[in-house]
């Protein structure tokens, strides 16, 4: 009997490692993280801006504890790499400077994307994480790409006055293209045009759904960027393709060519490429 016990113990065992091996794989074949092969670009000479949440924890009004969150690494680490495998110049900023907090689920085995472990070898991205720019002290009209990453903390204070403020100064101002992927869209939703009115206001754009958001049984995060936008007036896109919104994808450009953003951390290669490819159809 002992030996038959140590024998189905083991079989448990060698299928659970098997699905451990397997996992990451079956992930990315539904559609979490895809491989996309975009465009090679050359924008030498240009400058990307990546912007970041500096909030760090789930938590309630006037809570100070709670699930440690930030910024949901692949929506940084995507885009920093595609802009410089570009040859562009890329900085980091975030909305209080300093370093970056980052969602540690964002580096379980099974969610890491290929640009997330080539951060962790990275001690140059590391320092710019480190010591990321705050956004206050941040000209958005220095720059050719402004990208605003997600992640649960962006929920908290990616909407904030001085980057509603930035955006439309931005906007008015210059030719920067503005990006962003899944909370990121948050920076928009405040953002006023010179009546007062919604800058996005009729806009296609998007975010991530109610239904990824409720999906993960977070509790409680202030803004929801499908609710935020459809609010601010914006034409609210989302792919439904398939039945789980963690695997799908859409990146969405207004017509102006003015605001590229993409549905969810699945779409940060296309959301980063689009922006690019506009940058280069531009000559600027």
């Amino acid at each position: 009997m002992g030996k038959k016990i140590a024998i189905a113990f083991g079989a448990i065992l060698l299928l659970l490692a098997i699905v451990a091996i397997a996992l990451p794989y079956l992930l990315k074949s539904r559609g979490f993280h895809p491989d996309v092969e975009g465009e090679q670009f050359n924008l030498e000479g240009k400058k990307a801006l990546i912007v970041s949440t500096s909030h760090n924890v789930l938590n309630r009004p006037g809570e100070t504890t709670g699930q440690a969150t930030g910024v949901f690494a692949s929506e940084m680490t995507i885009p920093y790499y595609e802009f410089l495998d570009a040859n562009m110049e890329v900085d980091i900023a975030s909305i209080q400077g300093g370093k970056v907090p980052i969602d540690p689920q964002s580096f379980y085995y099974f969610l890491e994307s290929k640009e997330d472990r080539r951060f962790e070898k990275d001690p140059v991205f590391q320092a710019k994480i480190d010591n990321s720019l705050p956004i206050a002290e941040v000209n958005l009209k220095d720059y050719d790409i402004v990208f605003f990453a997600g992640g649960w903390g962006a929920a908290y204070d990616m909407n904030s006055e001085v980057v509603s403020t930035k955006v439309s100064d931005a906007y008015y101002n210059s030719d920067v293209l503005l990006g962003s992927v899944c909370h990121g869209a948050l920076a928009f939703t405040e953002a006023k045009d010179k009546n007062g009115e919604p800058l996005i206001k009729g806009r296609p754009m998007t975010g991530v759904t109610q239904k990824q958001i409720a999906s993960f049984g977070i509790e409680y995060t202030p803004y929801h960027p499908e609710k935020e936008l459809k609010k601010a007036g914006a034409l609210y896109q989302a792919s439904h393709e398939k039945p789980i919104d963690q695997f799908n994808t859409l990146t969405v450009i207004d017509a102006e060519k003015r605001f590229v953003t993409g549905q969810n951390q699945n779409s940060s290669h296309e959301t980063a490429q689009l922006l690019m490819k506009t940058l280069q159809e531009k000559g600027r």
